[in-house]
């Protein structure tokens, strides 16, 4: 069977593909314009990158476009969402009087489309909404009513992340600050109880342990000094106690005027540091001046008995000249050199006291500095935590504060926001159902169905319509042919079919034509 022979039985049978054809077709353009149109509302979003610039301002929310637009769509698209919507457009009224709330929100999922648009760098640029309704002015509303839902859910959104945030890092950081300030309590007990201990306290110890020596060491040769004025002055007393010849005390060591120069200096540098403090008539001042009187007269009296006697030489601090015997009976005398005495006794006491005081004193400070690497220890081992507190404090304080002033600029609206470029379109045409795509569906359906028909009559069609299927029926070889005698009726009855046939192909197929024209122009 070549395209010949399938040329002859479309020739033959043409009324019977074009029926079914036209059926098909018909049956489907007429479904087209009889189900309810839909149009088809869109409007395209722009996700606008932040105002201020990333160097200045750091956002703290997620820059995740696509997760934080799932959160969003399914924030809109929720059951309570989507009723309120209906409500106020008062959406659906006979649905909303024959089905339950569920069905409703499912039909309003499945008109609602988003589709994303992303850039060069695989991120989401923008973002389009679709509805479908059968009424423009509905899929209009709707999604005028999705697209501000969009655009501020994001802007509450992403102004709760940046508060909830900023919450977080102040619920931090006053964790932080009340750990640290519990250790700078720890830190200043510890600074409070061992004070003079401290390792920034060393310099300071050393420099007074010096003073304390150097003091001390002052101490001990006005000590030595004031003890040998005592030598001196028991050797004098015993020296007038020798010549009145009432002293027990003929044995002790005399003295000579070096030593009452030595303590006329002691005497006069005592007057002018007590000069310096108190008035002329102080009490001790007064005394002190007696004494360097007492100690002039008494130098000036023995250098002129050593004149006296003959020049013999200088006396020795270990063997002093003799007195006259009229100085020894002076009892007055006596009770000078006795208050004296007594006077260098006390000094020595006090000087003693004192000497003890200092002593104490370098103990007490070489015990802190013995203990000063203990403390150092001790030390180190709490600003240790405390550095590390006081640094991790410091950088949450930092970040609140970013994440403050992050927060200031999403309530300014200042932050990555969504901004609708265009407002929801009108729909003119409906988008369902695509009318000329219905005639394409409606021509390949009438098609299958002509070439079904035709192939079905042809299978139970057992009659012979050409010579060649008559030789091959045949068992002998054709040896004549007859012409066909033709009946003029019969020939004018053949034509009549002949034209019927044409002209019904014809307007079938100009009405397929003038329907698909239909379709394409006001579909």
């Amino acid at each position: 069977m070549g395209f010949q022979h399938y040329l002859e039985i479309l020739n033959r049978r043409r009324l019977l593909f074009l029926v079914p054809l036209f059926l098909g077709w018909l049956g489907v353009w007429t479904a087209s314009w009889i189900l309810p149109p839909k149009y088809k509302s869109g409007t395209l979003i722009l996700v606008e990158q932040p105002a201020m610039p990333k160097d200045y301002v750091l956002p703290n929310v997620s820059d995740n476009v696509q997760e934080r637009l799932q959160s969003i769509t399914q924030q809109i698209l929720s059951r309570s969402r989507l009723l309120h919507i209906v409500d106020d457009l008062n959406l659906l009224p006979k649905e909303r009087t024959q089905s339950g709330p569920d069905e409703i929100v499912a039909r309003m999922r499945k008109n609602i489309d988003i589709e994303l648009v992303r850039g060069t760098d695989n991120r989401i640029s923008a973002f389009n909404i679709y509805y479908t309704a059968t009424d423009p002015q509905v899929a209009q509303q709707v999604t005028s009513s999705l697209t501000n839902l969009f655009i501020n859910e994001n802007l509450e959104a992403r102004q709760q992340e940046s508060e909830g945030n900023t919450r977080f890092l102040e619920n931090q950081l006053g964790s932080a600050r009340e750990s640290l300030e519990e250790q700078e309590q720890q830190i200043r007990a510890f600074k409070a109880e061992h004070v003079g201990q401290l390792p920034s306290q060393l310099n300071s110890n050393l420099q007074i342990m010096a003073g304390l020596q150097a003091q001390l060491q002052a101490e001990s040769e006005a000590l030595n000094t004031t003890k040998q004025q005592r030598v001196y002055l028991e050797t004098l007393l015993g020296q007038y106690k020798a010549l009145s010849g009432g002293s027990k005390d003929k044995d002790m060591p005399l003295t000579g005027p070096a030593e009452l120069d030595n303590r006329l200096e002691k005497l006069q540098t005592q007057l002018r540091d007590l000069s310096a403090t108190y008035g002329d008539q102080y009490p001790e001042v007064r005394k002190v001046k007696d004494q360097i009187a007492k100690t002039e007269a008494e130098r000036d009296r023995l250098l002129a008995e050593q004149k006296t006697n003959g020049n013999k030489g200088t006396v020795e601090s270990s063997a002093p000249a003799p007195y006259s015997e009229r100085g020894a009976k002076d009892p007055s005398t006596v009770a000078q050199l006795q208050s004296q005495l007594k006077a260098n006794q006390i000094e020595i006491e006090n000087r003693e006291r004192g000497i003890a005081a200092l002593g104490a004193r370098i103990g007490e400070y070489q015990g802190r500095l013995n203990q000063e690497p203990v403390r150092e220890q001790q030390l180190a081992d709490l600003t240790r935590g405390y550095d590390q507190s006081k640094a991790s404090y410091d950088n949450l304080l930092k970040k609140k504060n970013d994440s403050a002033m992050a927060t200031s600029m999403e309530r300014l609206q200042q932050g990555e926001r969504f901004r609708m470029i265009d407002p929801p379109s009108l729909p003119l045409k409906p988008t369902f159902p695509n009318r000329l795509k219905f005639c394409g569906i409606g021509l390949m359906v009438g098609l299958v169905l002509g070439v079904g028909t035709v192939a079905a009559a042809e299978m139970f069609d057992d009659r012979v319509y050409s010579e060649t299927e008559l030789r091959k029926l045949l068992p002998v070889p054709v040896l004549s042919e007859l012409p066909i005698i033709g009946i003029p009726e019969e020939e004018q009855r053949d034509k009549r079919k002949e034209l019927i046939s044409w002209a019904a192909t014809g307007a079938l197929v100009a009405t397929i034509i003038a329907g698909t024209a239909a379709s394409y122009f006001r579909g």
